[in-house]
């Protein structure tokens, strides 16, 4: 499927990062894309937005890209003019796959969690489906490709602790950014220029990490000399698992979280 015809169901923060990656890359033509939304947004040129689905035939493939709440009301306005979609895909965070069949009938279900970082081509997109064959896997992967790194999961469960670690995984990094500049601004910094060395600090080392052939614990070993002033700071968050301890905290409350949303969607 060179470019395949989609149609968006709500189109907010993340669905729009990933349809300007779309269309930057080239994977969709902007005319093959039309948008249901409340309100319009501006999107790249030939993009159509409405309130309602357009009249015709179905496209390839629709994603759901509203709010996990509005699911029902979705359901209720567009589950039949849906019926009979080659593809249906779902950004709703804690919506199982089950849960949206009992809702749409559709050839395949795949659900799909980007993180922010795909309208940079940089971002993760974790994919999970029990229906879909290996075609309809390929097809998807193909499009989610643009957007940054592709993680089929094999395992409803762990798609939840995907969306934790991958989905919300920015907005944790994100904090600790805030927090590494925020210490470089208490010990005497400019608060702007330690949240621009914080912030390129975390760049430049994502970067090497990614290129590296060892894993980050090593890479952290590496800069760590015995007896250093860096070796000192990480005995702080190495002491007693400190930081491994908070961070699987951090991580549980948002697959507890998410198993919430799933029971109530259910």
């Amino acid at each position: 499927m060179s470019s395949p015809r989609l149609w968006l169901v709500g189109c907010g923060n993340m669905g729009g990062a990933m349809l300007r990656q779309w269309v930057a890359s080239g994977v969709v033509a902007p005319g093959g894309i039309d948008i249901v939304n409340r309100s319009d947004r501006e999107f790249p040129a030939g993009v159509r937005q409405a309130r309602d689905l357009p009249d015709g035939a179905l496209p390839d493939m629709v994603m759901l890209a509203m709010k996990p709440q509005q699911i029902d009301d979705i359901a209720a306005r567009y589950g039949d003019r849906l019926a009979g979609v080659p593809v249906l895909i779902s950004i709703l965070a804690g919506v199982e796959e089950a849960a949206l069949a009992k809702r749409f009938r559709a050839g395949a279900i795949v659900r799909a969690m980007p993180n922010l970082p795909v309208g940079i081509g940089k971002g993760v997109v974790g994919l999970y489906s029990e229906s879909a064959d290996a075609g309809v896997r390929d097809q998807v992967a193909a499009l989610m490709a643009p957007l940054g790194l592709v993680a089929w999961i094999d395992d409803d469960t762990r798609f939840n602790v995907l969306t934790a670690l991958a989905g919300s995984g920015p907005a944790f990094l994100y904090r600790f950014i805030d927090a590494l500049a925020g210490a470089g601004t208490a010990l005497g910094l400019p608060a702007d220029q330690a949240e621009r060395l914080a912030v390129a600090t975390v760049q430049g080392s994502a970067l090497l990490a990614a290129a590296a052939d060892v894993s980050p614990a090593v890479l952290a070993d590496r800069v760590a000399s015995p007896g250093g002033s860096t070796r000192e700071g990480l005995n702080i968050l190495d002491h007693d698992d400190v930081l491994k301890t908070l961070l699987v905290e951090t991580i549980r409350a948002s697959v507890r979280r998410n198993a919430e949303m799933a029971a109530a969607a259910r």
